[in-house]
C-alpha cells in the first residue's frame, strides 16, 4: 500500500472522523482549512474508490463514501516507507535516531512526541 496524497489523506482523516459521508459534508469539513470546489472533492473521493481506499454507496442522488482503509494501516504505511525512504529500511536506524543527540541539548518532552504522532496522522 502506498500512503494517500496530501488531499486524499486530508478527505480520509474526514471520513475517519464522521465514520462515512457525502462529498457534501467532506467539503464542508475541508474548507474549514482549505477552500476546495465541490468537484475536487469529489474527484478525490472517486480516486479513493477507484484504489480501494473507501467504499460508497447510492443514497438518493448523492454517494456515501464510507473509508475501507484505517488509520493503522495508513499509519503503518507511513512508518514503513519513513523507514525505507530514509532510513534504509532499517527500524534500528530509525530508533537510534529518535533516541539519539537532542539538538542544541534540549530534551524532548511529551508535547514532542505528541507532535511526532499528529505529524504522521
Amino acid at each position: 500500500m502506498t500512503i494517500p496524497p496530501p488531499l486524499e489523506l486530508a478527505c480520509l482523516r474526514i471520513l475517519w472522523d464522521l465514520g462515512e459521508g457525502s462529498v457534501r459534508e467532506v467539503r464542508t469539513e475541508i474548507c474549514k482549512e482549505k477552500p476546495l470546489a465541490y468537484t475536487t472533492v469529489m474527484t478525490v473521493l472517486d480516486r479513493l474508490a477507484a484504489r480501494g481506499a473507501v467504499d460508497r454507496r447510492k443514497q438518493g442522488r448523492a454517494f456515501v463514501y464510507i473509508p475501507v482503509l484505517d488509520r493503522r494501516e495508513a499509519r503503518a504505511a507511513a512508518v514503513r516507507q519513513l523507514v525505507d525512504r530514509y532510513f534504509g529500511g532499517s527500524i534500528e536506524e530509525l530508533q537510534a535516531y529518535l533516541e539519539g543527540p537532542e539538538p542544541t541539548g534540549a530534551k524532548q518532552t511529551a508535547p514532542a512526541a505528541t507532535a511526532l504522532d499528529a505529524a504522521l496522522l
